[in-house]
């Protein structure tokens, strides 16, 4: 598949236009044609008969050559291997690294350890950064940030939490239950957020623990829709007295809500570009097939069903890319608490749209589009976690309602 060429780019700058394009290239050239090489060794053990992450040889090379292309963690600041881009250059680059599902692996930027880096840059003490963040930087390791638990604990409403940690003389003991910790099997460290009061504001805080500290165990990756990709393996641990020193502590007692809502917000946008990325490339692909397929006497690209279906992915695609960098925008402005509903507008949007052009492709491709012959089942069940995944539709409906109620939401800016 070639792709277009890039047109104008909108309230980018040239240098960041260029750097796009680089990405683009990288992907289309070296990651899209190993893709399923990289699938295919990301699910056989080593030698041993243990995982390693990556898992994948073909991946491994493939960083070093991002690396050495100055691609790799461009998010990061300069000092940490990165190029010191900001929101919006995160997401212009990262929808070009979400064409291919471990495109933005490649560069070093795949969840959850991106939103992990962030949260480490922001609020991590010196020693806490030379400990973690450098080797997560440098793609030596990997994370995990567990939050989620089975019910009765924290989901969508995070009020729910139940995981303990007390404090004992100098120390934090935790005792909890999670599940849905993407890639907590394969981490060297985990976030673990943790009740530490009943205020309900302040009662939670994040910790920084050793993935292999006493206490922990690794119950089970939990089947779920989607096979598993690279590091999105959705682990379930259980933490039995885990004791940790108060130097865990990541940004302060009974920051953890905030800091949660810190990492949120932009860890939706770059989500969103990645599923742009996603949805355009699986565009193109339906373009190529519509316009050679023949049925009842000319091409599907000459069915109106069929025009349809193309028009409504592409003016969702254009919409979702602008409401994304518009928040993006906002982001950069130092504007986060007002940025809150438009990031739930653009992640619910973005989401929804990535499942509706995926089943809109399979229908265009008939029993082809159905087939693992091309790859748009498996995408869509790699997809439909959007809808759930940092908050389900419904509660970011009910955010993007309650300010518009308000008047606190403006729809036309």
């Amino acid at each position: 598949m070639t792709a277009p060429a890039l047109g104008p780019a909108f309230e980018l700058p040239e240098q960041l236009t260029a750097l796009r394009a680089k990405v683009r290239t990288f992907v289309d050239e070296r990651v899209i044609p190993n893709e399923a090489k990289i699938l295919a060794e990301d699910h056989a053990p080593d030698a041993q008969g243990r995982s390693v992450a990556p898992r994948s040889a073909t991946l491994r090379a493939l960083r070093d050559e991002a690396k050495a292309a100055g691609l790799f963690t461009p998010h990061l600041p300069e000092a940490l291997g990165g190029l010191g881009l900001g929101v919006m250059g995160m997401c212009a680059l990262f929808r070009e690294m979400g064409r291919s599902p471990v495109g933005a692996a490649a560069f070093n930027c795949d969840a959850p350890d991106q939103g992990n880096m962030d949260v480490l840059l922001r609020v991590a003490t010196e020693e806490q950064r030379e400990r973690w963040l450098g080797p997560l930087a440098r793609g030596e390791i990997t994370s995990g940030f567990a939050m989620t638990e089975p019910a009765p604990g924290a989901g969508a409403d995070p009020s729910n939490l139940r995981t303990r940690a007390v404090r004992d003389g100098d120390d934090w003991v935790i005792d909890g239950h999670k599940w849905y910790t993407t890639g907590g099997g394969d981490a060297s460290f985990l976030i673990v957020m943790a009740r530490t009061s009943d205020d309900p504001r302040a009662g939670a805080t994040m910790f920084l623990v050793d993935r292999m500290h006493k206490g922990i165990s690794h119950v089970r990756d939990i089947p779920v829709m989607c096979p598993p990709i690279l590091t999105h393996r959705e682990a379930e641990m259980r933490f039995e007295g885990v004791r940790v020193p108060a130097s865990a502590v990541l940004g302060g007692v009974g920051e953890g809500f905030r800091l949660a809502q810190t990492r949120l917000v932009p860890a939706r946008l770059t989500h969103c570009m990645r599923w742009l990325g996603l949805a355009e490339r699986t565009l193109q692909m339906c373009r190529e097939y519509v316009v050679t397929r023949e049925s009842f006497g000319r091409t599907l690209a000459h069915h109106q069903a069929i025009q349809k279906m193309i028009a409504e992915a592409s003016t969702g695609i254009h919409a979702g890319n602008l409401m994304t960098l518009h928040c993006a925008s906002m982001l950069e402005r130092g504007l986060a608490k007002e940025a809150r509903p438009y990031s739930s507008m653009a992640k619910n949007h973005v989401a929804r749209l990535l499942c509706k052009t995926l089943d809109d492709a399979i229908q265009m491709h008939g029993s082809l589009g159905f087939s693992d012959d091309m790859p748009f089942a498996l995408w869509y069940r790699y997809a439909r976690s959007a809808r759930i995944a940092d908050g389900p539709d419904e509660v970011h409906d009910v955010v993007v309602a309650r300010d518009f109620l308000r008047g606190t939401l403006d729809v036309l800016v």
